[in-house]
């Protein structure tokens, strides 16, 4: 079947907002590319700040359509109450009922983080299937699609900044620090030993979980596709990680849209890229 685009469709302007716990990520795209984003507080939507950040980020552009994932069910009301009102739109919010790209193979799906289903949408566009994400973001999340292109599941781990700034608050000398690159796997001070323990340690986390995924899903071709704020430093010591994804949520957005506005790439497949 053929489906007709509608005049002006390659001309669309998207406004996609990746809604976590602290910071919102937001987007601008075009149907096929993401074209520049930032970010700012989630708390802010809750007041003129988000409205006034939101309006200048856009600097007087109309968005055509407005796509959105959120972790924080009073920050998704305030943000789809300032689409309509200031907009004059109706937000695709991303749940287990609009998902599009990939199928559905968990036992409570409307329990699934909107974050975690745009990664695999994301993914999975890009990589095919099966694959892998890690998020690296307040949690260490990993993100599993199956052969068959489903979401089957997934694991939770704390994130870097949670763990080391968790073990600066509950002792009396472990300092806070800044997670960055270490290349001894011996800390020669209190910093760089708990600096080993973060990078190295989750590092080796990473490669671990990725080992015991292939084992199970009995396969070899497994993509591992990073995302997140730590994904670049991280990534650099995995070589089972085959890309890094700074925007890959924000991706997942686009294709989600673009999915609802063409039905014919909204079906899974069993393997193999998708088209660009």
């Amino acid at each position: 079947m053929t489906y007709r685009m509608k005049p002006g469709f390659h001309r669309a302007k998207l406004l996609l907002l990746d809604i976590g716990n602290t910071h919102c990520h937001v987007g601008l795209s075009t149907p096929t590319r993401l074209l520049r984003h930032t970010d700012l507080p989630t708390k802010a939507l809750a007041s003129g700040s988000g409205a006034r950040q939101l309006g200048a980020f856009l600097g007087g552009l109309q968005p055509t359509a407005v796509a959105l994932c959120s972790v924080v069910p009073t920050a998704t009301r305030d943000a789809a109450r300032w689409v309509r009102s200031s907009l004059g739109l109706d937000p695709l919010v991303l749940t287990h009922a609009t998902v599009r790209g990939v199928g559905l193979n968990y036992p409570r799906p409307e329990t699934i983080g909107p974050d975690r289903l745009a990664n695999a949408i994301a993914a999975r566009h890009y990589h095919g299937a099966p694959c892998v994400v890690v998020d690296f973001g307040t949690a260490v999340t990993f993100d599993i699609v199956d052969g068959g292109g489903n979401y089957i599941g997934g694991i939770i781990a704390p994130g870097l900044a949670a763990m080391t700034d968790y073990l600066h608050e509950k002792t009396a000398l472990l300092p806070r620090i800044r997670i960055r690159e270490v290349k001894s796997a011996i800390g020669r001070s209190t910093e760089e030993a708990m600096l080993v323990g973060a990078v190295h340690g989750y590092r080796g986390l990473v490669r671990e979980l990725i080992g015991e995924l292939r084992k199970e899903m009995g396969t070899r071709r497994l993509p591992v596709i990073a995302t997140g704020g730590y994904a670049h430093l991280l990534a650099q010591g995995v070589t089972d990680i085959h890309e890094v994804r700074p925007n890959l949520t924000l991706e997942g957005l686009r294709l989600l849209w673009l999915a609802h506005q063409l039905p014919t790439i909204s079906k899974p497949r069993r393997s193999g890229p998708a088209p660009r």
